[in-house]
C-alpha cells in the first residue's frame, strides 16, 4: 500500500504567522493562494516579454480593446483616469504605443485639442495570439466547477479581497478605532 503522505504537499507555515497544527488547513489554502499569485505574476512577465511591453502598456491595450468591443470611444483623459497616471505619463504612453504600431490617434469630434484612441487590428491579433491558449485553460478550469463549488470559490475570494483591502496603517485619522476585523460573512467591521 503506497504511503499517502508521500504525495501530500508538506505543511509550510513559513510565509505566515501561524504555528499551530490546527491551523494547517488555513495555512495550506493561503500557501496555495500565494502559489497562484506567483504563477500569475510569472505569466504576466512572460506576456510582457513576448509582446515587448510593460504593465502599463498592456493595461492600456486591454482597456482600449475592451472599449472597442463595446463600441465605445476612449479619450486620452479617460485612459489616464483608468490607468491612474498623469496626463504627461499618458502622452508618453500613447506616443510609445503609437510608435510600436499598437494604437492609432483620431481627432476628437467635439474637442479640437482632444484625441480618441483605438488599438490597431494587429494589436488585437497579437493579444489574442499571445493569451488565447492560457485564457482557454483558465476558462476550462473555472467551468469545471459545479455551481456550488463556484459559489464557494467566489465567496472565498471575495472575503479574501475584503480582508486584504483593509488599511491597518491609517494615516492622519483615516479610519476609526482599532484595526478592523472580518466577520464570518466577510464583512469588515471596526
Amino acid at each position: 500500500m503506497p504511503d499517502q503522505h508521500a504525495t501530500a504537499a508538506p505543511f509550510d507555515a513559513s510565509g505566515y504567522w501561524y504555528s499551530s497544527s490546527s491551523e494547517e488547513r488555513g495555512v495550506t489554502v493561503l500557501n496555495t493562494l500565494r502559489a497562484y499569485r506567483a504563477a500569475e505574476v510569472a505569466m504576466r512577465a512572460r506576456t510582457r516579454k513576448s509582446m515587448k511591453m510593460n504593465d502599463t502598456d498592456l493595461a492600456a491595450l486591454r482597456f482600449l480593446l475592451r472599449a472597442q468591443r463595446r463600441g465605445e470611444s476612449v479619450s486620452a483623459k479617460e485612459l489616464a483616469t483608468q490607468l491612474k497616471i498623469t496626463s504627461a505619463s499618458t502622452s508618453v504612453l500613447i506616443n510609445r504605443l503609437e510608435a510600436s504600431g499598437h494604437v492609432l490617434r483620431h481627432p476628437h469630434p467635439t474637442d479640437k485639442r482632444g484625441v480618441l484612441l483605438t488599438a490597431t487590428g494587429e494589436s488585437n491579433s497579437e493579444v489574442r495570439d499571445t493569451m488565447a491558449a492560457m485564457h482557454a485553460r483558465m476558462i476550462s478550469t473555472a467551468e469545471s466547477l459545479d455551481p456550488d463549488q463556484a459559489a464557494v470559490v467566489v465567496g472565498f475570494l471575495q472575503r479574501m479581497t475584503a480582508a486584504i483591502e483593509i488599511d491597518d496603517h491609517h494615516v492622519d485619522g483615516e479610519g476609526e478605532g482599532g484595526p478592523a476585523t472580518i466577520t464570518a460573512a466577510g464583512d469588515a467591521t471596526s
